[in-house]
């Protein structure tokens, strides 16, 4: 089981992970929780309608992390097949983010909350290492936690297909994003197992 995800009976997957990963993965998200920022209801006193009602960004983040974790619903106005089609693509994504980035957000909140949870659940002073067991539920906040921090990472890395995947195992050891590029192999790798353990 070590640095994989196996089913566990009736549902749900089953990790080992040692204090390090613990940590690595832990600060990740809270790093990925930052970035997201708070949301309405943090910000505003408790008003279920307004929340309800709130609307969103209609601009792209400027962040490219954040555009790459919310990107425009229509593709950017780069890819559109002329001026007028351009024009139009940005007005339906600012229409479609101004409904709709509150609650991806709030979702990608949760994810994260989730994944740091049942990680402070199993740490406690001297311990080298624990057996993450998850729900049906949680594995799946952790795959898509898991997805949100490999994107976040591989828009760092300047990653846009597998050709730049490939040559980030080239990489020297001397290279200041190394670190950054065994997380996020590592977190593939994670990633890859649990969706292969959920579909069993």
């Amino acid at each position: 089981m070590p640095g994989q995800f196996e089913p566990l009976p009736g549902g749900g997957a089953a990790v080992a992970l040692d204090d390090v990963e613990i940590s690595i993965i832990r600060s990740l998200a809270v790093q990925l929780l930052e970035l997201i920022g708070p949301g309405p209801a943090e910000d505003a006193p408790d008003d279920p309608l307004a929340e309800l009602f709130a609307e969103g960004p209609s601009e792209p983040p400027a962040d490219p992390v954040l555009r790459r974790l919310f990107p425009d619903a229509y593709g950017g106005p780069e890819e559109a097949p002329g001026p007028q089609e351009a024009e139009e693509w940005r007005a339906y994504s600012a229409e479609f983010r101004r409904y709709t980035e509150n609650d991806l957000r709030a979702g990608k909140r949760e994810n994260a909350l989730a994944v740091i949870r049942s990680l402070d659940a199993l740490s406690s002073p001297g311990d080298t290492g624990a057996v993450l067991k998850l729900s049906a539920q949680e594995s799946m906040q952790w795959l898509s936690a898991l997805n949100d921090l490999r994107l976040a990472i591989g828009s760092r890395l300047e990653i846009t297909d597998e050709d730049d995947t490939e040559l980030l195992y080239r990489l020297p050891e001397e290279d200041p994003r190394k670190p950054m590029v065994m997380a996020y192999l590592w977190l593939g790798g994670l990633q890859e197992t649990l969706v292969a353990t959920l579909m069993q």
